[in-house]
């Protein structure tokens, strides 16, 4: 009866999970693919304007902004020089009418080969994978799903677990029968669930209030990047690491520059290069900032310069974040597919394949189940204690995402409500 009690308090919240989170889910999954193929994309759409056209060294920095202004009209904000010598550089450019580009630049000539909005196509598949075209809402929305999906995997792996000889994957009968479905669900979210939770937690340091929290609790406990003296500078977060961002940096004198050149010789000097992404000064005193195109989490640094005296206002490598920034570095890393190379790109994707295998099956497994004349959540236990410990891990969980927690009392007060509907229906 235990057990029998179990499965049936499980499988409920199991049911509940998935039909919050699986339209949500594949839209994730989708996006998310598409970024871990952000090079080959951008090759496939861009062509030749991420190739340099000619050989020889690149212009000075300074001369190099200057004829791209003369092209393109605006303020160079921020530099990035790829680590291969075949690739183009790239510019992002302010122009006086608010807008952002990104502009393609043959360094050997300054050329501009091509321009796009801010980030191009892959900010576009970045803003929809995080839904920040919506604004708040969609980050909100963000954050509840991927605690759902860690629920959705908890409640999974307990209902897939082998019981009374079953074996652990198998695929029996046929596609017409329920049983087909049921082992191919099952077998693809344990071959695949480990991936899928995998994402769902390294995704919520992204996530808006709660990612927010933790970046203050690592912080708070002295396990997150090291201190900075105390000045505000939000440019240029795009090139930070996660543990840096939304964060105060260093400050220099207001008064003079030494120009790109010198703070790009600097960070040479320092063992910075060779890709590097140089974030120049955006009001009177802020620092020239040069950061390393980290793939792998050890590898993120970030210079921060003074623009006036070329004195170094902080050095922050890997090696100096606290365990709880570098663990965060980390996931994030391996989330994106970059910290193990190709292998964990692989990996990756398949957790995004596994989604929408799973979301697939979900509804026609849910079909082949239901009960003769309506569809409706698998039935409830009967074993009150059972009911009790399910609800108890639930609410903690709701604890410690406390967003998902809210959308769990209006999941059970709408099945309530539902129930009291049919039953009135029925009477």
């Amino acid at each position: 009866m235990g057990r029998t009690a179990l499965y049936q308090a499980v499988w409920r919240w199991h049911f509940y999970a998935g039909l919050i989170v699986l339209p949500v889910l594949l839209w994730l999954a989708t996006t998310g693919g598409l970024y871990l193929y952000k090079p080959e994309i951008e090759r496939a759409v861009y062509g030749t304007w991420t190739e340099r056209p000619y050989a020889g060294d690149p212009l000075p920095l300074a001369q190099m902004i200057q004829s791209v202004t003369l092209q393109a009209p605006g303020r160079i904000t921020r530099i990035e020089r790829p680590a291969s010598e075949t690739a183009s550089w790239r510019m992002t450019l302010a122009r006086a009418d608010g807008e952002t580009r990104t502009l393609f630049v043959d360094p050997a000539f300054g050329i501009v080969m091509g321009d796009v909005a801010e980030g191009g196509i892959m900010a576009t598949v970045k803003n929809l994978h995080s839904l920040a075209i919506t604004g708040p809402v969609g980050n909100t929305l963000i954050e509840i799903v991927a605690a759902w999906t860690i629920l959705l995997c908890i409640t999974g792996f307990t209902l897939w677990w082998p019981r009374g000889g079953q074996k652990a994957l198998a695929l029996r009968g046929r596609p017409r029968q329920r049983r087909f479905w049921r082992d191919f669900h099952a077998s693809v979210g344990a071959v695949a669930g480990g991936v899928i939770l995998f994402l769902a937690v390294t995704g919520m340091p992204w996530s808006g209030q709660w990612g927010g929290w933790l970046r203050q609790g690592v912080t708070a406990i002295g396990a997150g990047r090291p201190a900075a003296p105390v000045a505000d500078h939000a440019a240029h977060e795009a090139a930070l690491p996660w543990s840096m961002q939304h964060m105060a940096h260093p400050q220099g004198h207001a008064m003079g520059d030494i120009g790109p050149d010198r703070a790009v010789a600097i960070a040479a000097a320092h063992g910075l290069g060779p890709g590097w992404t140089l974030g120049l000064p955006a009001t009177p005193g802020a620092p020239y900032l040069v950061s390393a195109p980290a793939l792998r989490a050890e590898d993120a640094r970030v210079l921060f310069l003074d623009p006036a005296t070329g004195a170094v206002l902080q050095d922050a490598p890997f090696a100096s974040f606290g365990k709880g920034a570098q663990a965060i570095e980390w996931g994030i890393a391996v989330h994106q597919g970059q910290q193990y190379g190709e292998p964990n790109r692989l990996v990756m994707l398949a957790g995004c394949i596994g989604v929408w295998l799973l979301a697939l099956s979900a509804p026609i497994l849910w079909w082949k189940r239901r009960r003769v004349g309506r569809l409706a959540a698998p039935p409830r236990t009967t074993d009150p204690r059972m009911v009790r410990r399910v609800a108890l891990v639930m609410l903690a969980l709701g604890a410690l995402f406390p967003l998902t927690g809210a959308t769990m009392v209006v999941a059970l007060a709408g099945e309530w409500l539902w129930r009291r509907r049919y039953s009135a229906t029925t009477a």
